[in-house]
């Protein structure tokens, strides 16, 4: 009896851990794939500019007043550069909002032929602001999982995205 419920918590980790390597070997193959990614909002200029440096074709969707803008290396720097619309494809939809708006978001994808969506809540563990934060509470998370995964997408909120570009889960 003792034995079997000291066993309990490991199986749960080593199921953790089984989980954690395939959404890894998933990410790596989503980010070796993708060429385009279209930011709708984001918690820092990290983001676009980590995805610019590292070769993706990154277009923010920065809403009616301000439209839609290219991120491109330029030396050290990275320049952004106004477009006259939204693009014609995207393999990945990162966004940064609430989980109540990802159902446009995910229209949004579809119409684009994005594969994914990654959303990124900008919170650590305690609720508080975060640029690099990607903790959601269960609900929030299982809420976002069914409406993308409804859609026939994938679905990621972590690792934060430019973290995963940056420690190599790409094979650019």
């Amino acid at each position: 009896m003792y034995a079997r419920a000291a066993l309990a918590p490991r199986r749960h980790l080593a199921g953790l851990a089984v989980n954690l390597v395939r959404d890894m070997a998933h990410i790596a193959a989503l980010l070796s794939e993708a060429k385009t990614i279209l930011l709708v909002d984001w918690p820092s200029r990290d983001v676009p500019d980590t995805l610019a440096r590292h070769g993706f074709t990154v277009i923010s969707d920065d809403g009616p007043r301000t439209g839609y803008n290219s991120y491109e290396p330029a030396g050290d720097e990275v320049r952004v550069r106004p477009l006259a619309g939204p693009p014609e494809t995207a393999d990945v939809i990162y966004t940064h909002r609430p989980v109540d708006e990802l159902p446009d978001i995910v229209e949004t994808a579809r119409a684009l032929g994005a594969r994914a969506v990654w959303l990124q809540s900008g919170r650590d563990a305690s609720g508080a602001k975060d640029p690099r934060g990607v903790w959601l509470s269960e609900e929030h998370a299982r809420k976002a999982r069914e409406i993308v995964e409804r859609a026939g997408l994938s679905y990621f909120d972590a690792p934060y995205i430019a973290d995963a570009v940056r420690t190599g889960m790409t094979r650019r």
